[in-house]
C-alpha cells in the first residue's frame, strides 16, 4: 500500500506544482503584510504553518467515502503514518467520509479537496467523556468531533466541508421555530420539558438540563451520575486546546453540537477564509470562540450562526481568574456576519482579562446586535485597549453597539416569557473586589447603521463604570438614538443620530461626556440628561443652538451637570 509519497516522485509528478505553491504561498504573505496595516498597537507577527513535504490519502487507508462506512480508524492511522515520518498532508478526496472523533498531532494539516464532506457520527458512544473548560468553567464534556491537545504547527484546510451533526444533539426551543417546524421535530422523536417549551433528542439530555444550575454544568449530580447525561454533554466541535501555530484556512464549518471553533489557550493562530454556518436556532451555535489565547488573525470569514458570531473570552467568574490567561493582540478584518446574536463580542466570559484587539471592515447584516460588550458582577477582569473601525450595519433588530454589565444570558431578541436586561438597574453600589468586571479604553470610528432599532446602548456598574469610551465619524439612522448609564468618559465627535422614535441622546448618572460636531434630525427635545450622580455634560454650542428646547432636563440632575461651551 502506497503510504508516502518519496520526495523525488513529488518533484517528478508535481514539479509544476511547486510554482503554483510558490505563487500562492507569495500571494498569502501579500494579502498577510496587509493585515499588519493601520494597527494601533505593537504586535508580533503571528508564525505561520510550515509542513514537511510527505502526504497520504486517507483512501490508502481503507477509508470508504460513501457516508455510511465509519472511517475513524482510516483517519487515525492516515495521521499517527505521518507523524511518524514527522509530518505533513492528509488528504481528504472529494467524498461523503461519515466519521468518530478526530484527534490532530502536531505538524499535520488535515487537507480536504474539492467536494470533500466530513460529516460526524451521531452515535454518542464514540465521544468519550473528558476534563475540559466550556463557557469558560473547569468542566466535563464529551470529546470534541475534531481536536488537538498540547499540538503544535497544525492546519485544516481545503475547501471541503465538515459537518458537525449538531442535530443530533442540540436541544430546541420551541420560540425558535414555526408551528409546522415544531410539530415535525416533535413528531420525529426526543423528549419535551416539563413545560413543554423545549425539546429534547434523548431522556439523558434533558435530565442533563434539568441537572444544571449554571447553564450548561451539570452541578446537581455527582461525577458517578454523568454517564447518565452523557446526551446532555454537547461538545464543541473543533477544539484546541494549548495549541501552537494554527492556521483554518478555506473551509465551511458547519451544524455544530455546541460552538464551533473554539481556540483555548492557544498561540499565534490563523483563521481566514472560512464559511461557519449554524442554524439560527440552535442553541448555544457559537461561530468562533478565541479564549485565552495571544497573537490571533481573523479575517475574511464568513459567519450565519445561531448565537455569537466572532466572540473574544478569558474564562469565566473564579476558574477564568485563577487561570488568569487574557485574550490579546488579536485582528479581525474583512469578515461578514449574517445571522448571529452578536457580530463581535466580548464577553460575558472575560475574567481573565481582553487587551489590544483590532477590528475592521466588517460588516453585519441583520445581525441581532453589532458590537456586543457584555459581562456581570462576579467575573472580574479587565477588558481594554479595544480598536474598532469601518464597520457598517444594516437590519440590526436591536442595538448596533451593546455595552450590558448586567448581562443574565438573555438572547438580544427576547424569547417567549423573557424580560429586558438593558433597563436601568438597581443603583445600589457593591464593593469593587476582584469579581468587578471592568470596560476601559475601547475606540471606535467610522461606523455607519441603517435600518436599525437602536444606535447605541451603554450601561456600566454604578460601582465600576464604563470608562474612557469614544465613538467617531460615525452615523447612526435607527428608530433610538445612544443611550448612557453609569458610564465615565463619553467622548461623541463627528457623529450624526436620525432617531425617528426617540431622544437622540440620553445620559443617566453618567459624567465626562463631551460632544462635539453632535448632530441631530429634531431640533426639539433631542437631547435628555438625568440622575443625580449626572455631572460634568458639556456639549459644543455649535451643535445645541437652542439649550432649553434641545436638552430635556430630569428630576435629581444637579444644576451644574450640563455645559454649552
Amino acid at each position: 500500500m502506497k503510504l508516502l509519497k518519496s520526495v523525488l516522485s513529488t518533484v517528478l509528478v508535481l514539479g509544476i506544482g511547486f510554482v503554483q505553491t510558490n505563487h500562492a504561498q507569495s500571494k498569502e504573505q501579500e494579502a498577510l503584510s496587509t493585515i499588519y496595516k493601520n494597527i494601533e498597537f505593537e504586535m508580533a507577527a503571528v508564525k505561520q504553518v510550515k509542513f514537511l513535504n510527505n502526504e497520504v490519502n486517507i483512501k490508502d487507508f481503507g477509508a470508504i467515502g460513501d457516508g455510511a462506512f465509519k472511517n475513524t480508524e482510516a483517519f487515525k492511522q492516515s495521521i499517527e503514518a505521518l507523524v511518524k515520518n514527522g509530518g505533513g498532508t492528509v488528504v481528504v478526496p472529494a467524498g461523503m467520509w461519515y466519521t468518530g472523533p478526530i484527534t490532530l498531532k502536531s505538524n499535520i494539516n488535515l487537507h480536504l479537496e474539492d467536494g470533500a464532506l466530513i460529516l460526524f457520527s451521531d452515535n454518542f458512544d464514540d465521544y468519550p467523556i473528558v476534563k475540559t473548560s466550556f463557557e469558560g468553567l473547569n468542566t466535563v464534556r464529551c470529546v470534541s468531533p475534531i481536536n488537538a491537545n498540547n499540538a503544535e504547527n497544525i492546519a485544516i484546510t481545503g475547501n471541503g466541508i465538515i459537518d458537525g451533526n449538531g442535530d443530533a444533539w442540540r436541544p430546541v426551543k420551541k420560540s425558535k421555530m414555526t408551528d409546522q417546524q415544531w410539530k415535525k421535530l416533535v413528531n420525529s422523536g426526543g423528549v419535551l420539558s416539563q413545560d413543554k417549551k423545549i425539546w429534547f433528542p434523548s431522556e439523558g439530555s434533558k435530565k442533563g438540563f434539568e441537572s444544571s444550575t449554571n447553564f450548561n454544568v451539570p452541578d446537581l449530580i455527582g461525577d458517578e451520575e454523568l454517564a447518565t447525561v452523557k446526551d446532555f454533554l454537547r461538545p464543541v466541535m473543533v477544539s484546541l486546546i494549548n495549541c501552537k501555530t494554527v492556521l483554518l484556512d478555506g473551509l465551511t464549518f458547519q451544524n455544530s453540537p455546541a460552538w464551533n471553533l473554539h481556540p483555548l489557550m492557544c498561540e499565534d493562530i490563523t483563521i481566514r477564509n472560512l464559511s461557519i454556518r449554524n442554524p439560527w436556532y440552535s442553541q448555544n451555535g457559537d461561530g468562533l470562540d478565541l479564549e485565552s489565547c495571544n497573537r490571533a488573525l481573523i479575517y475574511n470569514n464568513t459567519f450565519d450562526v445561531g448565537d455569537d458570531a466572532i466572540c473574544i473570552k478569558s474564562g469565566k467568574d473564579k476558574d477564568g481568574r485563577d487561570r488568569n490567561m487574557p485574550s490579546q493582540n488579536v485582528i479581525v478584518k474583512n469578515n461578514i456576519v449574517y445571522h448571529a446574536h452578536g457580530g463581535f463580542v466580548v464577553g460575558s466570559e472575560m475574567s481573565g482579562g481582553v487587551k489590544n484587539v483590532h477590528v475592521s471592515n466588517c460588516t453585519f447584516i441583520g445581525t441581532d446586535v453589532g458590537l456586543r460588550f457584555k459581562s456581570t458582577r462576579g467575573r472580574g477582569g479587565i477588558v481594554e485597549d479595544i480598536y474598532i473601525s469601518n464597520i457598517n450595519m444594516v437590519h440590526i433588530p436591536t442595538e448596533a453597539i451593546r455595552f450590558n454589565l448586567y448581562y443574565s444570558g438573555k438572547s438580544p431578541v427576547l424569547e417567549e416569557g423573557q424580560e429586558t436586561d438593558t433597563k436601568i438597574q438597581d443603583q445600589e453600589l457593591v464593593a469593587v473586589t476582584e469579581e468587578t468586571p471592568s470596560f476601559r479604553n475601547i475606540f471606535m470610528k467610522n461606523i455607519h447603521v441603517a435600518d436599525s432599532e437602536t444606535a447605541v446602548f451603554f450601561m456600566g456598574l454604578p460601582e465600576m463604570n464604563l470608562k474612557n469610551i469614544s465613538i467617531e465619524n460615525s452615523v447612526f439612522e435607527t428608530k433610538k438614538g445612544i443611550t448612557a448609564i453609569d458610564s465615565d468618559g463619553i467622548t461623541l465627535k463627528n457623529v450624526t443620530i436620525k432617531a425617528s422614535d426617540d431622544f437622540a441622546l440620553t445620559i443617566y448618572n453618567s459624567k465626562n461626556i463631551t460632544t462635539s460636531g453632535f448632530n441631530f434630525t429634531d431640533s426639539k427635545s433631542a437631547i435628555k440628561v438625568l440622575g443625580p450622580k449626572t455631572n460634568n455634560v458639556q456639549f459644543d454650542k455649535k451643535d445645541v443652538s437652542n439649550e432649553k428646547e434641545q436638552i430635556q432636563r430630569g428630576m435629581g440632575l444637579g444644576k451644574n451637570a450640563v455645559k454649552i461651551k
